[in-house]
């Protein structure tokens, strides 16, 4: 059997390894894309990536984040939380997990048996499914002398919200979603204060939570970017993207063994709606706590629409007739 996974990020490498660590011939077709310039890991992330690479070391020498300022809604005073994350680059990241050796790229599409979409485009029968219209603007910084490295500062404004996030050194990156970032500044109470000069925009892209149906046909499946995009407030998407690379590994390989492959695939598309189901749930929390005003009011309507598309998506599903044993799907 062979897989072509099209794309190059963290979701198309985490397959790549499953995949081929299953006996499972797999072939490349690489999308040139700008990089994400910095990422914070959690705990969760981490142990995934870990698991799946089988390195214990993967995140070793990174910068860390211990603890994040919150100034959340219309309170008087920021909040200190404890926290446990790394910060890498995308790129650097992605050096880390790829393989040493050069891929092998696709020569013969009659030879590949699945695809997985880490990457747009889809096949023509997806269709994407956005909700909200916030647009998020990365920038480098240069942080105050004395600032805690260790810290990273979420802010809600009347027109959006504010990301700080440390990258070593006195270097840092700002992510400002809704408003323009100076505008967003000139009324910030918490993030503005650890900034001593801005530096360069990386350009803007969209924010808002993202997904396409379906995410799995007769011998494709779609994982990471090229299925869903999730919100960056609720800083999951590399984490997101190694548990749809478990799921879609292991879709395929228990296809391989025999497994009806239409219920495989029912399954799969079902997990990834019920996944980004819980995280407009999440992000429901975050912004109807963030602030009144239009802003906030238009993007909340957008989250309760997902939910109910969710909803919709999800009804009448039944009970899961699979489950995963670590790499392995298995029959509940």
């Amino acid at each position: 059997m062979t897989v072509l996974v099209r794309g190059e990020g963290v979701a198309a490498a985490c397959c790549a390894r499953l995949l081929e660590g299953g006996g499972i011939r797999v072939a490349f077709e690489t999308l040139d894309r700008p990089k994400v310039p910095a990422l914070m890991l959690g705990e969760s992330a981490q142990k995934l990536l870990t698991d799946v690479f089988d390195r214990p070391d993967l995140f070793s020498g990174l910068a860390r984040i211990r603890k994040r300022v919150v100034l959340w809604g219309e309170r008087a005073e920021p909040l200190t939380l404890p926290h446990s994350a790394v910060v890498v680059s995308e790129q650097a990241l992605l050096d880390r997990i790829q393989p040493q050796s050069s891929p092998e790229h696709v020569a013969d599409r009659e030879q590949i048996d699945w695809t997985i979409h880490a990457a747009r485009p889809l096949p023509v029968a997806a269709v994407e499914h956005r909700f909200g219209s916030r647009m998020a603007t990365a920038s480098a910084v240069k942080l105050k002398a004395g600032t805690d490295r260790e810290a990273c500062w979420v802010e809600s404004l009347k027109g959006g919200w504010l990301f700080l996030l440390p990258a070593g050194a006195d270097r840092a990156w700002l992510l400002s979603v809704g408003d323009a970032t100076e505008a967003q500044l000139s009324k910030s109470r918490l993030v503005a204060e650890q900034i001593a000069d801005m530096g360069q925009a990386m350009g803007s892209f969209p924010a808002s939570p993202r997904i396409a149906d379906p995410l799995g046909g007769l011998h494709w499946l779609a994982c990471g970017t090229g299925g869903m995009g999730f919100d960056p407030l609720c800083g999951d998407g590399a984490g997101n993207a190694a548990r749809e690379s478990i799921l879609a590994a292991a879709v395929i390989q228990a296809a391989a063994a025999g497994a009806d492959v239409e219920s495989l695939v029912a399954h799969y598309r079902t997990r990834l709606a019920a996944g980004f189901q819980r995280h407009l749930q999440v992000c429901r929390e975050f912004y109807s706590q963030g602030h009144r005003g239009p802003w906030w009011d238009g993007e909340l309507r957008e989250i309760e629409r997902g939910l109910q598309w969710c909803g919709g998506r999800l009804a009448g599903a039944g009970e899961f007739q699979y489950r995963l044993n670590g790499f392995a799907l298995e029959r509940v």
